[in-house]
């Protein structure tokens, strides 16, 4: 089942955290199990089922990268081993990063890739926030172009991670 669906909240990108929070508590409470210790063990599977539902449901949905995650993965925009077509200016810039990584012999040098690679994430995040702020307040068609414009920084901000994990390795080495 989807997660908004059995929440009972509209599919997005912003969700407030205190309401998602007392939903996951109504939830917990309806579907606790040992409210169903005295039921047959059809409801008492049929319960946790529910309960472990509802437990999988807030962890996805109460965090930010997750939950961008879990709603590119219902509308098929990303995969497992997807090998994404990044745009060939983001990936010369990544490459140029990454040879001047290897290159690198003090903490100086490190220091301002670090900073590099912070700013660029901080365009894309700024990026990622303009494009689901409105989001629910878009009709369907736009909901979708909006989705692809989405996928495209979740596959970027996939690859800064990789290279901020390089940072942090190259930190430990000086």
């Amino acid at each position: 089942m989807n997660y908004f669906e059995f929440y009972g909240i509209p599919e997005s990108f912003d969700i407030e955290a205190a309401k998602l929070k007392k939903k996951f508590y109504e939830l917990s409470k309806l579907y606790h199990p040992d409210f169903y210790a005295g039921e047959d063990e059809a409801k008492q599977q049929e319960i946790l089922e529910l309960s472990t539902l509802n437990n999988k449901a807030y962890q996805v949905l109460n965090d930010p990268a997750r939950r961008m995650e879990y709603i590119l993965k219902l509308h098929n925009l990303v995969s497992e081993g997807a090998k994404p077509q990044l745009p060939a200016d983001f990936l010369m810039e990544m490459m140029d990063i990454n040879e001047r990584l290897m290159e690198v012999d003090n903490s100086t040098e490190l220091a301002s890739i670090t900073a590099e690679v912070l700013a660029f994430e901080a365009d894309i995040n700024e990026n990622l926030h303009e494009l689901t702020t409105d989001y629910t307040q878009l009709d369907h068609t736009a909901q979708e172009e909006r989705r692809i414009k989405i996928a495209n920084i979740y596959y970027r901000q996939k690859y800064l991670l990789r290279i901020k994990e390089s940072l942090d390795t190259f930190a430990a080495r000086l």
